[in-house]
C-alpha cells in the first residue's frame, strides 16, 4: 500500500535514501525501532505476505499480530505490531486508496477495515475485535496499481487503516496496516531533547553500571536508551533492570520480566571500561527510572 502508505513502506519513503541519518533516531522513533529490529521490513516493504491462508483471515492471523500478518516470516515484520507514535498521513473523509503492485500478480479482492472509534495505535496492538470491515472490492485485472474509494464520512482524528490484498496468481494474502488521521494533517512525534544523563561512579572490580536516557516521549509511552559499562575488569555477560519501567519492547538485548533486559550473544563481552548500548520502549510515565546492572 502506497497511499495511505503502510508503515513499513511509509518508513521505506521517507528513510530509504537516508536510513543512516541519526535524525530517525529522534523524529521517527518507530521506523527507527523497526530498523535496529530488522532492516528488511523496510527494504522488503512490499513482501509481508502469507501463502494458503485459503481466506480464513481471522482464524489464521492472532489478535495483536494483524500489522505483520501474524509473524509471518520472523522476525522480519515482527515490530510493525509495536503500539507507539507512528507517523500518521492526513486524508480526508474521502479518499482514494492506491495499492501498488510492480509484480503485477492481480486481485480477488481487497478487504478493507478501519480501527473503531476509541482504538489508540499508540498504546495497543492491533486485533479483530479493533476493527471493522468497511468493504471487500471485486477483482482486479493484474496492473501495477489497483484503486479503490474509502468514505470515513462520520469519523475523525488517528486511526489504522487495515486491507488485505488476496492476490490473484497463487493463494498469497498481503496484510497491510496504515495509520491515517482522518480530517486533518500528517502526525508526526515530537521530539524530546536528550536529557544530560547523571553521572554515575566509576564501578569495581566485576561490576558494570547503567545509564538510561529517554530519548522520546508521547502521550502513553516513551523510548529509551541503556548504556552499559563494564568496570575495571571485563565482564562477559550483563543485565539491566530497569526500576519503574514498563517495557513493551526492547532491542540490542532480550526482554524479561517486563522491566530487564539481558545481553544479546554479540554484545555481552565488554573490555574494562567499554560500553554498550541496547533500548526499548516503554508504556505509562518516563518519570523515575532506575537501572541496576548486574554482572552474569
Amino acid at each position: 500500500m502506497t497511499d495511505p502508505p503502510t508503515r513499513n513502506y511509509g518508513c521505506w519513503d521517507r528513510w530509504g535514501d537516508d536510513h543512516l541519518n541519526p535524525g530517525m533516531q529522534q523524529t521517527d522513533p518507530m521506523c527507527w525501532g523497526a530498523w535496529q529490529h530488522d532492516p528488511n521490513a523496510m527494504w522488503n516493504w512490499n513482501g509481508l505476505y502469507r501463502e494458503g491462508v485459503a481466506g480464513q483471515h481471522e482464524q489464521v492471523i492472532p489478535d495483536g499480530q494483524l500489522c505483520s500478518g501474524g509473524r509471518t516470516q520472523s522476525p522480519r515484520y515482527d515490530y510493525l505490531d509495536t503500539p507507539g507514535p507512528w507517523v500518521a498521513k492526513g486524508v480526508p473523509h474521502q479518499f482514494t486508496l492506491t495499492l501498488t503492485d510492480g509484480a503485477q500478480h492481480g486481485a480477488d479482492y481487497l478487504r478493507i477495515y478501519i480501527s473503531k472509534p476509541g482504538f489508540d495505535p499508540t498504546t495497543e496492538a492491533l486485533g479483530w475485535d479493533d476493527v471493522d470491515l468497511l468493504k471487500v472490492t471485486g477483482t482486479y485485472p493484474s496492473q501495477g496499481t489497483y484503486q479503490t474509494d474509502v468514505d470515513l464520512t462520520g469519523r475523525n482524528g488517528r486511526a489504522v487503516l487495515y486491507t488485505v490484498w488476496q492476490a490473484s496468481h497463487l493463494d498469497q494474502s498481503y496484510y497491510l496496516c496504515s495509520d491515517i488521521n482522518i480530517g486533518g494533517g500528517d502526525t508526526t512525534p515530537t521530539p524530546t531533547p536528550t536529557p544530560t544523563p547523571t553521572p554515575t561512579p566509576t564501578p569495581g572490580v566485576g561490576e558494570c553500571s547503567a545509564v538510561v536516557t529517554v530519548v522520546n516521549s508521547w502521550s502513553g509511552g516513551y523510548q529509551a536508551d541503556v548504556r552499559v559499562t563494564a568496570g575495571s575488569s571485563a565482564v562477559n555477560g550483563w543485565r539491566v533492570t530497569v526500576g519503574g519501567a514498563t517495557i513493551t519492547q526492547a532491542w540490542n538485548g532480550t526482554l524479561s520480566n517486563g522491566n530487564t533486559i539481558t545481553n544479546a550473544n554479540w554484545n555481552g563481552s565488554l573490555a574494562p571500561g567499554a560500553s554498550t548500548a541496547a533500548g526499548f520502549l516503554g508504556s505509562g510515565s518516563a518519570s523515575g527510572l532506575t537501572p541496576t546492572c548486574t554482572v552474569l
